[in-house]
């Protein structure tokens, strides 16, 4: 998609530099950049490996990359249809408020109608209020009486080390 000088294309392998920068960069944002053990093989593995377990677009300013979007999907068991999960966005702070998040959402919104998915979906943290308020002038709408949960590292690998106990 290209719009006003902005441009959305697929990542490639050469932009691995440029994901692993922006998941970066974004985990600073939110506070999370201790968290950030991804490298450009495992992003590599991720998004162009046998199979294939996500996507990623690159959006551009005048040909100057400006933001991302990784995304992938998962499934409504309800619905038995797709669900396009938006794990990760962002777009520069100084290039916000030009339309290019809105493009982002409207451009993966076509791909989840395309893809027959029933929703998107994706986390925000909850004292990210500029987001929460971008997100609800979409039509977004949290999802009530839900929490997400999570189980990693050590938890993780003792429960699949678990035999049935």
């Amino acid at each position: 998609m290209t719009a006003a000088g902005l441009t959305l294309r697929d990542a490639v392998a050469e932009d691995l530099p440029l994901v692993v920068h922006f998941v970066a960069t974004l985990a600073e944002y939110e506070r999370l950049g201790h968290l950030v053990v991804g490298t450009e093989a495992d992003f590599g593995r991720l998004l162009f490996g046998t199979p294939r377990r996500a996507e990623a677009l690159i959006a551009e300013w005048d040909a100057a990359p400006i933001g991302f979007a990784l995304w992938y999907f998962g499934v409504s068991t309800f619905a038995a249809r797709p669900t396009l999960y938006l794990e990760d966005v962002f777009v520069e702070p100084a290039r916000r408020g030009r339309g290019i998040g809105r493009a982002i959402f409207a451009e993966l919104a076509r791909r989840a109608v395309a893809a027959g998915c029933g929703r998107m979906e994706w986390s925000v943290l909850d004292w990210n209020a500029p987001s929460i308020a971008f997100y609800r002038s979409l039509g977004a709408r949290p999802r009530e009486g839900w929490t997400l949960q999570q189980l990693t590292g050590p938890a993780l690998n003792a429960l699949a080390a678990a035999q049935g106990r």
